[in-house]
């Protein structure tokens, strides 16, 4: 053992432990990782002292002894019976076996004789040891769904603003017509109802106790039944009880037959139905005989048929398929009455006559049917092959479609109504064969019939060369019903429900599966079939051709002798004495088809037989010449050697009667003066098949049941196969068959298994005596279990549990196995029926050796291992032990001394003593032995009446020492889980102390070797040991944890010191309580353990263990009581400790405070954005992947990685809610201020992490899930094709053999990430009922949790309101509230909360006004946003919390005001109106009122300026108010929603902090729509407003020096500006009080602004805030920053050269009195880039279309200046344009690069072309173009995105002046494309086309020959002449270079075209020569200075 243990521990040795499955690896590494990560955040977080101490394993308590030592000083009651297991914990129960049968099966005579087998099987009950509180351990853990649902019922339903809001739509018009006129009197308006009593002044105390009891009023006690169970495929705990034994069924098809009808009806037809594999070439079921014929057909047989039994009168029959496929087909076979003539002959009329035709032919049909009366008369009793024909099953899948249950299915195409079915005839499939030797004859036979079914599938000449007869046969074939009523068993039993017995019933039809199948026997069957198969009398003399065979089942020789137990086919009898087969006629060496079933009987003889007959009918009626003429017999005995017989027999055929005595010998033999066919040679083919529950069919069972019997009955000697076994030889007989029997089949092997193994236990048990001697069988028989257990383990896999529990043990352990001879029907043990001079010991073990008998320890012989010796456990075995040796024999052989040994003493024994191949069996499959062992114990302990007695003294100690012998060497991964349930069994019936040790062993090996793969093997065997269903009591709850004070303390110091429930706590040390002190693992063994775990390694699957336990406390009837509940929840009290050190790794607490602002620096309330601000960022990502083990976050890590909180805080707050106050707030007390402060961190966490979803996110993950419907096809596809489900395909595939993907089996769970499929399988779509419950759960869930985080922080604050630190406890306290305000909460938990707020603001007031400013902001917030809510009970709470807020601070202050409040709540409301969007005006206004209320009835302040104050107050936030009411309208117009806020903002000029909120909400709306650039302005302006206070504040050099140091970042930013020091100073009291107001504040929003341009691509502009912030920080000496800054500046430059689109800009013009303000307003607008024209015209269009109505807006589609008189009054018109920036030529010289042309933009242009008689285009002469330039109020871009036109001025250019634009344009083209880099040769031949090409209208020399073909008469006109001769000149100057550059650039091919481009060049170039050379004198003329203008019509307006 050591040295196993140091390889494992060895690294290099213990690899092979590291799992294939790389998942797993994985996780283990991340669980050390885990560890390592935590130990040192929890050193750097906080600094507080380790809760955790050292946790070495520590000795559990011997808990036996403490029961004894503490007894308990309550008699009864729900505490009491924490202390001890329940009397009636364990019961024996007999459980009937279900019968399916409406009688029994076995037969009457089979009761008494049957052979041993057969007896065995009949055992009618099964014996179950069910522990009575089982289910209420954690593997039956109640969060299943239906218990769940069960524990929900009647749950009060919270009410939820976010569920509650109104449609926006329905109020908002109403509203906004009560608002418009924005001096609505307050004064009228309803208030809410009023708070009673909360003005009045009540002691702190009195206060506190009324909101408890509010608090803790109706509260629901179950947390647990509110919270999801955990997503666990099958918790590894739970031990799923094995199904019942009972009988196989595959797959089951009903299949009903309708009606069979032929064109001619002459003659009864008789049907037959079977299903044949054509893969397996196998016949998979027995026949199924139906008769469709009419009444008045059948009574043409009258004479051969007696009355027929309703049993063979069924038309329907189930079948069963075990293993479907594509490859079955039901085959029909028709007979008809044999008559004289070829098949041929007699089908012939079937083929010809037509239905149709039946007049016609009506006399030859009479004769016909005349004919066929006569040979019904004759020949009755015989039949005549006719036809046959086969169904595939697959097509009747594929046309059923969606068919209703009860739909006929026609057999063909679907539609059509009855579609001929085609029988081919039976002859012409025989005709194909060769009458050659019988061998060939018998393959042919099944060969061809397969052959014609696998042809069937697919058109096949074969089938085509058979001649068809068209019949029609309705059949409906349907998945068979689950009970279906009036059913027969192949044994004709009627199984239940069988109402009646007169209705004609359906058949069950036996199935010979195609593959065998693994089922144990659990009914009685005992049936044989006999097939005759060829004859071949081609060789006998004489007549001997139309051939039957009689065949007949004798119990003798002579003829009576034979028995009526031959089934009955069709319309006859049940059973008969005879069968015939069908005859071929005229054939000499037919092929049989025939089935014949036998009833075996329960007992055989050598004297039963099978008896052939072979009888030459003859057809025609002649004189003197008998019907039927013996022609040979044959026969095969039954029994050979006892064995029974089947298999294929050729047997050769006697002319004459058999002689006397001949059945005892096979007809092998030749008897003599016999006449044989043939000479003796074997002429006839049969196989005999038996389907028994009596016979194995299997040589080694047989010989080892036989052996066993005849033991058991005394019968010497016995004859087993040609052997004769006397007594002397038998010992050695006996043990080589139980070796022997590894080598028998495994099918006969399970189907005996039952028995099989009750022999094995019973030869343990008792050793039998045979000559006087014990003989020696318990190591064998151990041996052959272990051999068993293992082929059945290794060659069935498939029916394993997720233990590898194969199914068929586990069920025999549970239901089957008992201790031999402890039937209900005689209890009391002892041998029964055993005599002779063999016999079975029974010798019985006390355990409890009397005092006074003082017998040495001697060791004396094991029962069954001589060499072994043993410790005697009784007097009487040691008395025996010393004479055994001299009397033993005598005593034995006179038969008085029966000696047995228990099993589970022998089974341990046996056990510990195996070696090698044997014991690796036994480890292989530990659980089955352990199982049979713990059912062993319990049976024993039952009968023997020794569950009363002491623990300590029930089991011998040499059966402990066994044990804990097999536990030490067990430390194999397969076998953890085994071991884990062995001694979770073991502790309800041992010395519970023991099993203690046990665990520690095993518990400390796994702990030492320090491995990761160990870790989890640990965490699954905690999980199983603490499953236990009295878990808690195993935990002596009830215990104190102060050591006895002396070893074997008196009785008074017990019951004083320790007695079961003493109610000082104050006597323990309460951090005892708290810690995993050795204390507390010592005495709450089990509960350490588990929290030991958890400490050290936090992982979803020890968090899983904890979670299970919790809910299992919490839904146990048991501990229903609260007292017992706190008793409970001390057993958990270190969890508290063990979260607070883990906090680190569930929230990154750094960033909490930045949190609760979200991006925008506002303060975030509930609402949508504000919630995902807080509630996403709930695991900080750094931290869980260095958790994981990886620093940069993967996202297709599954998510489990990240540590989720909830499970692990839902079991914080059950100890929390449920733990006592008391115990709680002592240790409070000793915590210091730093884990005080954690504490309030982690109830921080589960504010967050229990808030509540929401309806509507319900819905939202409802709508991604899907449903699958099953229909029919699908039930049928899946009967017939067996179609694999999922689950079926996970259950395979999780057990297949452990070297598969998967990994080891042992500890394998059904993890999510494995199970692909399941995800689709289990989603259904959610119905809106149970969306409603989800949400109603989920909201109760919300409302609680908050309630218990509630209540702890009450204990806090009572804790800490004594101590010298509690400002800053205060603080955390007001934090977690306040957040808690700010989640989505229930109006229940609200008022709860404000009341509790109120109390904490009433006894430390300075705490909020003086040390926690910040959070008074917060709070106001909070209280504001609560005042609008829907929900009047907290718009009342709110309100009251508001107005006693403003009365504190009003008489905390020293002024007579109350500024702070004032401030803090008007920049509130500003916050709230600006941000959120289902905010209410009409509700705030209620509170308002409601306020102003409270105002006016309080007495004690209406002399002093208070009242008035409010009022003033309250009128201000009505103000702002009526300002949103039109946001609120415009909500959906962006550009009018900025306008409205912009507004505002400018509004509250004079006050910094609430211009401030503005600027910053006008951001986040900005950020909303993507425009970075506009939100980036907002922040460059709330910068320069704080620079610009700043500077007045404090005068540092570093500081910007107000706004003008910000006008490089944007022109616009002056208006920020404070206009003088006199309108408000920034110290005034609550003036720029905010935290922006800082220099902190300063650089935050920089560095926001900086990001913000960075992602608006304005890298020039990040430069410029840098230039801002680079200072502040060089002057802090932050080099960290620094670094940063020049990073991100470095990438900033870097990208400046890649490509950039800014804006797109458009004039928008609006017309018309609808627009109201807008009307005749003109805007710049500024839209994303490459916004195409038409896309903002849909745009504008489409908006106010729906404002207006689509028939009332009209998009003008032209530029020119618009004529509103021409417009309709009635509708609304829009006006766009595209408009460039326009730059004059001297600022062109600034606005170098892309950036420059696009930034600081206040000049736009557009150009109109016009002609001067109205036209827009004409010649080129006639062409004028007026050029608009625009300028805007402000530059783009700027705090908003449409700017107000405020200057335009139009040019108007002449046709010269166009046609020079145009040629210069021309020009710069080509320059641009000549000089490319690099060259673009398509691009530059474009050009040049357009330039030089011939075909180019209104082209260059068009525009020469207009305009410089003759010299202007205005010399006005001169200089534009001049400059356009110019322009040519240069523009063939570009034109020479371009074809240059194009001739470098062409390959080959383009050559010509290059020559034609010159061409063209020459040719424009001689038109323009003369054009260009000529000069206007007059401009070279010196003239007189001139005052020279342009003749330019300049037009300004505006």
């Amino acid at each position: 053992m050591d040295s196993y243990l140091s390889t494992l521990s060895n690294p290099l040795h213990g690899v092979h432990w590291m799992r294939d499955n790389n998942m797993e690896s994985f996780s283990l590494l991340f669980r050390t990782v885990a560890a390592e990560v935590r130990k040192q955040i929890a050193g750097q977080y906080g600094g507080s002292p380790q809760l955790l101490k050292n946790l070495n394993p520590v000795e559990p308590v011997d808990f036996e002894e403490y029961l004894i030592t503490h007894p308990p000083i309550i008699e009864s009651g729900p505490l009491r019976d924490l202390i001890e297991f329940p009397p009636d914990d364990i019961e024996v129960l007999y459980m009937p076996r279900e019968c399916r049968t409406m009688g029994q099966a076995v037969p009457e005579e089979g009761c008494v004789s049957v052979c041993v087998h057969g007896r065995d099987v009949t055992i009618c009950v099964y014996s179950l040891t069910p522990k009575l509180y089982h289910k209420l351990g954690t593997g039956f853990n109640p969060n299943t769904l239906d218990k769940q649902k069960e524990r929900q019922r009647g749950l009060p339903k919270q009410v939820f603003e976010s569920d509650e809001l109104p449609d926006p739509s329905s109020y908002q018009d109403d509203q906004v017509s009560l608002w418009a006129c924005s001096i609505f009197d307050l004064k009228n308006s309803q208030p809410d109802a009023l708070l009673p009593h909360l003005l009045d002044r009540v002691p702190n105390e009195e206060i506190d106790r009324h909101n408890e009891d509010q608090r803790k009023a109706n509260r629901h006690r179950e947390l647990f039944a509110l919270h999801p169970a955990l997503d666990e495929e099958e918790p590894i705990e739970r031990h799923c009880v094995p199904d019942v034994p009972k009988e196989h069924f595959g797959q089951r098809l009903l299949v009903k037959c309708l009606s069979l009808k032929f064109e001619i009806e002459i003659e009864p037809i008789f049907a037959s139905l079977a299903l044949y594999d054509v893969k397996e070439k196998k016949k998979i079921s027995e026949n199924f005989f139906f008769d469709l014929n009419s009444e008045q057909t059948k009574s043409m047989l009258r004479p051969h048929i007696q009355s027929a039994a309703i049993s063979t009168l069924a038309r329907s029959a189930i079948f069963s398929i075990t293993y479907p496929s594509q490859d079955v087909f039901l085959v029909i076979k028709l007979e008809k009455v044999l008559q004289q003539g070829d098949i041929g002959e007699c089908a012939e009329p079937y083929m010809v006559f037509k239905e149709s035709d039946a007049a016609k032919n009506k006399e030859k049909l009479e004769k016909l049917r005349s004919q066929s009366e006569q040979f019904c008369q004759r020949l009755g009793r015989y039949r005549m092959p006719f036809a046959w024909t086969a169904i595939h099953l697959m097509n009747i899948v594929n046309s059923a479609g969606s068919l209703e249950r009860d739909t006929e299915l026609e057999m063909g195409l679907p539609g059509q109504s009855l579609y001929p079915l085609l029988l081919y005839l039976t002859t012409l499939l025989l005709s194909l064969k060769i009458t050659w030797l019988s061998s060939f004859l018998i393959i042919l036979t099944i060969l061809d019939l397969y052959k014609f079914l696998a042809d069937m599938r697919r058109p096949s000449s074969v089938l085509r060369r058979l001649r068809p007869i068209t019949a029609q046969l309705k059949i409906d074939i349907s998945p068979a019903p689950e009970n279906p009523h009036y059913c027969l068993t192949p044994e004709l039993l009627q199984v239940k429900p069988y109402p009646d017995s007169r209705v004609r019933p359906t058949r069950e039809i036996l199935e010979f599966p195609a593959r065998d199948i693994y089922v144990p026997n659990t009914t009685y069957r005992n049936m044989l079939y006999v097939y005759p198969q060829s004859l071949n009398f081609a060789n006998r003399q004489g007549s001997a051709r139309n051939i039957t065979v009689k065949v007949q089942f004798m119990n003798g020789e002579d003829p009576s002798n034979a028995m009526p137990v031959i089934f009955g086919k069709s319309s006859c009898a049940e059973y008969s004495k005879e069968a015939y087969t069908a005859v071929v006629y005229h054939n000499r060496s037919p092929d049989f088809h025939d089935e014949v079933k036998v009833k075996l009987p329960a007992s055989l003889t050598d004297h039963h037989h099978i008896l052939f007959t072979f009888y030459h009918v003859s057809c025609q009626q002649k004189q003197n010449t008998p019907l039927e003429t013996p022609v040979g017999y044959t026969w095969i005995p039954m029994l050979q050697n006892g064995r029974l017989r089947t298999g294929h027999f050729c047997l050769p055929v006697s002319l004459e009667k058999p002689p006397q005595s001949y059945s005892v010998l096979s007809p092998d033999v030749p008897l003599p003066g016999m006449k044989w066919v043939d000479n003796h040679r074997g002429v006839f083919n049969v196989e005999v098949v038996a389907v028994s529950t009596i016979h194995t069919q299997d040589q080694y069972l047989d010989k080892f049941f036989a052996l066993v019997h005849a033991l058991d009955e005394h019968m010497f000697p016995v004859r087993i196969g040609d052997m004769r076994i006397m007594e002397n030889n038998l010992e050695a007989e006996l043990k080589a068959s139980i070796t022997a029997l590894s080598s028998s089949q495994l099918e006969p092997v399970v189907r005996f298994l039952h028995l099989l193994l009750d022999k094995l236990v019973l030869l343990v048990v008792r050793p039998p005596v045979i000559a006087g001697q014990i003989v020696n069988l318990g190591q064998v028989s151990f041996e052959a279990m272990a051999s068993i257990v293992n082929r059945l383990h290794k060659y069935l896999d498939t029916s394993q549990d997720m233990h590898g529990r194969n199914s068929l043990l586990s069920s025999y352990i549970h239901y089957v196995f008992r201790l031999p001879n402890m039937d209900p029907n005689s209890p009391s043990p002892g041998p029964g029926g055993l005599g002779g001079s063999v016999h079975y010991a029974t010798m019985a073990r006390s355990a409890v050796r009397p005092a006074s008998l003082n017998l040495n320890r001697s060791r004396s012989l094991s029962n069954s291992n001589p060499d072994i010796s043993g410790t005697p456990t009784s007097p009487d075995d040691e008395v025996r032990s010393i004479i055994g040796s001299k009397v033993g024999t005598f005593m034995l052989g006179t038969g008085i001394l029966r000696i047995s040994c228990l099993f589970h003493e022998e089974l341990a024994l046996q056990w510990v003593v195996s070696s090698g191949s044997v014991r690796e069996g036994a480890l292989q499959q530990a659980w089955f032995f352990f199982e049979l062992m713990v059912k062993s114990i319990i049976h024993h302990l039952y009968f023997t009446d020794r569950l009363e007695s002491p623990r300590k003294n029930r089991f011998p100690e040499r059966f402990m020492d066994d044990i804990t012998a097999l536990v030490s060497t067990i430390l194999v991964e397969r076998l953890n889980a085994s071991l884990a349930f062995f001694l979770n069994d073991l502790l309800s019936v041992m010395d519970r102390g023991f099993v203690f040790s046990l665990i520690k062993t095993y518990w400390k090996q796994l702990y030492a070797l320090q491995n990761p793969t160990l870790e989890s093997l640990r965490l699954d065997f905690l999980r199983i040991v603490c499953s236990h269903e009295h878990y808690v009591t195993l935990n002596l709850p009830c215990s104190l944890l102060t050591p006895p004070a002396s070893p074997s303390p008196s009785v008074s110091s017990a019951t004083s010191q320790s007695s079961g429930f003493s109610t000082h706590v104050q006597d323990q040390k309460i951090a005892n309580m708290f810690e995993l002190s050795v204390p507390f693992r010592e005495q709450h063994y089990m509960a350490g353990l588990v929290l030991t775990e958890l400490a050290i390694i936090l992982d979803p699957e020890v968090i899983n263990v904890v979670h299970n336990l919790l809910s299992s406390h919490d839904s146990d009837p048991r501990y229903a009581d609260p007292e017992v509940k706190a008793r409970v929840a001390m057993l958990y009290l270190p969890l508290i400790g063990i979260v607070m050190e883990t906090l680190p790794q569930l929230h990154d607490f750094t960033g909490m405070c930045k949190k609760s602002h979200n991006q925008w620096g506002r303060p975030g309330g509930p609402g949508t954005d504000e919630q995902e601000a807080e509630g996403n960022s709930m695991i900080s990502q750094t931290v869980a992947m260095a958790i994981a083990g990886t620093s940069v976050p993967q996202m297709s890590r599954p998510s489990s990685f990240l540590l989720n909180p909830r499970s692990l805080l839902i079991c914080l707050l059950w100890v929390l809610k449920n733990a006592d106050e008391m115990v709680l707030q002592k240790w409070f007390t000793d915590l210091s201020v730093s884990q005080l402060n954690r504490l309030l961190d982690m109830l921080y966490l589960c504010v967050s992490c229990f808030e509540y979803k929401g309806k509507k996110a319900f819905e939202r993950m409802n709508s991604l899930t899907f449903k699958k419907s099953k229909d029919m096809k699908a039930k049928l596809e899946e009967a017939i094709l067996g179609s694999i489900g999922a689950r079926q395909e996970m259950v395979r595939r999780k057990r297949s053999p452990s070297g598969s993907a998967f990994g080891s089996q042992e500890n394998l769970r059904w993890r999510k990430d494995m199970t692909h499929w399941r995800q689709n399988s289990e989603k259904m779509d959610k119905t809106r009922a149970e969306l409603e419950h989800e949400a109603l759960i989920d909201g109760n869930l919300a409302t609680e949790a908050n309630l218990i985080i509630l209540d702890t922080l009450e204990i806090i604050v009572q804790t800490v309101s004594v101590t010298e630190s509690k400002e800053s406890i205060l603080g955390g306290v007001l934090k977690v509230l306040l957040h808690s305000m700010a989640c989505n909460q229930s109006a229940l938990y609200l008022q709860h909360c404000f009341a509790t707020q109120r109390a904490l603001v009433s006894k430390f007031p300075e705490l909020l006004f003086e040390e926690e400013t910040e959070q008074c902001a917060d709070l106001c917030l909070r209280l504001l946003r609560n005042c609008s809510s829907s929900i009047s009970t907290i718009r009342a709470h709110a309100s009251a919390s508001l107005y006693l807020l403003m009365r504190q601070n009003f008489e905390i202050g020293n002024v007579s005001n109350f500024a702070r409040v004032k401030m803090q709540v008007t920049m509130s409301l500003s916050s709230l109106v600006g941000t959120s969007q289902n905010f209410n005006e009409e509700f705030l206004r209620r509170s308002l009122k409601t306020i102003l209320t409270y105002a006016e009835e309080d007495l004690e302040l209406r002399e002093t300026t208070f009242p008035d104050q409010v009022q003033d107050l309250v009128f201000n936030l009505h103000m702002i108010l009526s300002d949103t009411v039109k946001m609120k309208e415009h909500q959906e117009d962006p550009e009018m929603l900025i306008d409205l806020m912009y507004r505002i903002a400018k509004g509250y000029q004079t006050s910094p902090d609430l211009r401030l909120t503005w600027l910053q909400n006008m951001a986040g709306k900005h950020s909303e729509r993507n425009n970075h650039a506009e939100a980036a302005q907002c922040l460059v302006h709330s910068a320069a407003l704080v620079a610009e206070y700043l500077s007045m504040l404090e005068d540092r050099k570093y500081l910007p020096v107000g706004c003008v140091t910000f006008q490089n970042i944007s022109s616009n930013v002056l208006e920020e500006s404070a206009v003088s020091d006199d309108v408000v100073s920034p110290d005034e009291e609550g003036i720029c009080s905010g935290k922006y107001f800082t220099e902190a504040g300063l650089v935050g929003l920089l560095e926001q602004a900086a990001a913000s341009f960075s992602m608006a691509g304005m890298y020039e502009a990040v430069n410029e805030v840098y230039k801002v912030l680079i200072p502040i920080h060089e002057a802090n000496r932050d080099a960290k920053k620094l670094a940063t800054i020049h990073g991100k500046l470095q990438e900033a430059f870097g990208k400046i050269d890649g490509k950039r689109m800014f804006g797109t800009y458009f004039r928008v013009g609006f017309y018309g009195s609808k627009f109201g303000d807008l009307d005749e307003q003109e805007f710049v607008y500024k839209e994303p880039a490459i916004t195409k024209l038409a896309e903002i015209s849909h745009r504008l269009e489409g908006f106010y279309g729906e404002r207006f109505g689509e028939d009332q807006v009209e998009v003008i589609k032209d530029s020119n200046p618009v004529d509103k008189c021409k417009l309709d009054p009635n509708k609304a018109f829009i006006q766009i344009t595209y408009v460039e920036p326009y730059f004059d030529t001297y600022e062109m010289k600034d606005r170098i690069t892309y950036f420059d042309k696009n930034y600081n933009l206040r000049r736009f242009v557009y150009c109109t072309p016009f002609t001067l008689d109205g036209r827009a285009h004409g010649d080129l002469h006639e062409q004028y173009k007026r050029k608009t330039i625009l300028t805007t109020s402000h530059a783009f871009p700027y705090i908003k995105t449409r700017i107000n036109i405020i200057h335009k001025e139009e040019i108007i250019s002449m046709p010269i002046e166009v046609a020079i634009e145009d040629m210069q344009k021309k020009t710069q083209e080509l320059a641009f494309a000549t000089h490319q880099d690099p060259a673009d040769a398509k691009m530059l031949q474009m050009v040049l086309q357009g330039s030089v090409g011939t075909t180019v209208n209104q082209g260059p020399l068009e525009v020469a020959q207009v305009f410089l073909s003759e010299i202007p008469s205005d010399p006005k006109l001169y200089r534009h002449h001049n400059k356009l001769r110019l322009c040519f000149k240069d523009f063939t100057k570009r034109c020479e270079d371009a074809l240059r550059r194009n001739k470098s650039l062409i390959g080959p091919d383009q050559k010509e075209y290059q020559r034609e481009l010159e061409r063209n060049y020459h040719r424009l170039k001689e038109a323009l020569q003369p054009l260009i050379n000529r000069k206007i004198p007059q401009l070279y003329k010196p003239v007189l200075q001139v005052n020279s203008h342009r003749l330019s019509l300049r037009k300004l307006d505006m």
